[in-house]
């Protein structure tokens, strides 16, 4: 690998990082902020592999793997703890989160009240076999 080409490689891993930590960053989503956490554990790993290629060992690549499987592993939990913080304040919004904190520390205000959550969906219920149907007096008849 010739030297323009790792710079390009270099490069496009740090855009993933810095994409990834204005995501972080800027959003106050759960889902978006653990995706934006993917996000800089891939550029990492691209830069990773892309020294060892260009060094010709492979420890970085050994590296990324263990990146990798890390990622999975956080993947797997995130997806636990949104759906649980969801079932439990039904929004997944950081801000609404305060009680997380360590008892020392201050909350956060934000600058603007949260909008309020929309009242949930009533939808209509049937019984479970459904609503009977119109029958003709001839057809009730059984012979």
């Amino acid at each position: 690998m010739n030297p323009v080409a790792l710079e390009n490689y270099l490069i496009v891993g740090a855009i993933l990082f810095a994409l990834g930590l204005v995501g972080f960053i800027a959003r106050r989503n759960l889902i978006i902020m653990f995706l934006c956490v993917e996000m800089m554990l891939q550029g990492v790993a691209l830069n990773l592999v892309a020294f060892a290629r260009y060094h010709g060992n492979l420890g970085g690549q050994v590296l990324t793997l263990f990146i990798l499987t890390v990622a999975a592993c956080e993947a797997a939990i995130a997806l636990v703890l949104v759906l649980m913080l969801y079932r439990r304040k039904h929004t997944l919004d950081v801000s609404v989160w305060q009680e997380l904190r360590e008892a020392d520390q201050e909350p956060i205000e934000d600058e603007e009240p949260l909008p309020a959550a929309p009242p949930a969906p009533t939808w209509p219920h049937l019984s479970p076999a459904g609503p009977e149907p119109a029958h003709r007096p001839e057809e009730t008849t059984h012979v």
